[in-house]
């Protein structure tokens, strides 16, 4: 068993946010820093995942891990349907879509700063 990391840096979160995204085969990974721009979390990561099923198992393994590797018990919403589900782990929110959901929602325009390439 791992020693549990309860005051892990928004950083370290993040990195270990990604390493599982990777790992799981999660597309078009995109990062926006919220540091000064929102209270709602440090870091935003939105992935894509090319089924509901896929979109589940990411969801599902990147919990199992922050909660394993951090103590970190995220909230999760719309893992039952695996259209799109959001993991908020507190200092990072992760939003996993399948595509043609992230297509229509397009939240990299409403969060990237002005004039960021998309």
């Amino acid at each position: 068993m791992k020693a549990v990391n309860a005051e892990a840096t928004s950083e370290e979160i993040l990195a270990r946010v990604l390493s599982s995204l990777e790992d799981d085969k999660a597309e078009d990974i995109v990062t926006i820093d919220l540091r000064g721009r929102s209270s709602i979390g440090d870091y935003m990561v939105i992935c894509s995942g090319r089924s509901s099923r896929q979109v589940g198992a990411i969801a599902e393994k990147l919990t199992e891990r922050l909660k394993e590797d951090f103590g970190r018990i995220c909230k999760v919403e719309g893992k039952d349907q695996g259209d799109w589900v959001l993991i908020d782990s507190s200092d990072v929110i992760v939003h996993v879509f399948r595509p043609e959901v992230r297509e229509f929602y397009q939240l990299e325009k409403m969060w990237m700063p002005a004039g960021a390439p998309v």
